[in-house]
């Protein structure tokens, strides 16, 4: 733990300026993209589940990356900042794939922690040693940190921010991917070959409700149905960490997708209220 917290005080103190100095080439982060594909490629093979759940994965990485550059365009970010930023975005599912093929599940309760065993697969393959270790520490906690329920008060700095950018840059793609999943679902369940990690049962769970309108966390192991699924991602509009981001959400209309999925309800309707009535406040407030 001493070691750990003394880290987190290092990427955390080390000012802009000293990070600037270091800067990373666009030629690096090409590398790394071409690495990428390579070893996402080992994973395919006949099992027509797997591949299916592989390639969705494959594509939400490579729009998470398209993400992370529109938010660090809209927050004014520099090119070195903007190719760290990518290559975390790059990296923060790499351990999905192992998981998937091994598990079967990208359900971190039911398998492992995929964020942890991302970076297992980075340090083994040794494919960030060529960054300095500094920039190479930030995109390592970034990518431990973008799983988390919520992130540790005491973080500040690049690593606060770049935490904060790959969480947003995941959320918005993962809305997308959701969104376009329970349509595949509703429209054709007998051809759906993604993973249901929780069954598709009529309802959803009280206690889950009065989270969302409590505007608390909302923890993964509770979820209890499908439904439940549905309002655990509406909640994370609270969790959402620039404005930008939850303007992007809105244009979408991702959350009102994801609530033409869930039963007609006044406990529903509450929820819509409440947290389209949040977004909008943060958007109209800047903040």
């Amino acid at each position: 733990m001493y070691r750990e917290k003394n880290a987190k005080q290092e990427l955390a103190t080390e000012d802009t300026k000293s990070i600037e100095k270091k800067v990373m080439e666009q030629d690096t982060v090409e590398r790394l993209k071409a690495w990428f594909d390579d070893y996402t490629a080992g994973f395919y093979g006949d099992d027509e589940y797997v591949s299916a759940n592989l390639k969705m994965k494959e594509e939400h990485t490579r729009r998470t990356c398209k993400e992370i550059l529109y938010l660090a365009g809209r927050l004014g970010l520099d090119k070195n900042q903007t190719r760290l930023s990518e290559v975390i975005a790059l990296f923060h599912d790499i351990g999905r794939f192992e998981q998937f093929v091994k598990y079967r599940t990208y359900n971190d309760f039911r398998s492992c922690n995929h964020s942890l065993l991302g970076l297992e697969v980075l340090r083994q393959t040794k494919v960030l040693d060529s960054i300095n270790g500094h920039q190479r520490q930030l995109i390592e906690k970034a990518i431990e940190y973008h799983g988390l329920k919520e992130l540790s008060k005491d973080l500040d700095g690049q690593l606060l921010l770049f935490s904060e950018l790959i969480r947003d840059a995941d959320k918005l793609d993962i809305y997308y991917v959701v969104t376009e999943y329970y349509k595949q679902h509703r429209d054709n369940p007998e051809d759906f070959k993604l993973e249901l990690e929780f069954p598709d049962t009529p309802g959803y769970s009280a206690e889950i409700v009065e989270a969302v309108l409590s505007q608390r966390r909302i923890d993964y192991s509770k979820l209890q149905k499908w439904n439940d699924m549905k309002l655990l991602q509406l909640g994370w509009v609270y969790d959402v960490n620039f404005p930008q981001t939850l303007k992007r959400i809105r244009q979408r209309r991702f959350l009102e997708k994801i609530i033409e999925f869930l039963p007609q309800s006044e406990d529903i309707e509450k929820v819509k209220e409440k947290v389209l009535k949040y977004v909008d406040s943060r958007i109209k407030s800047g903040r």
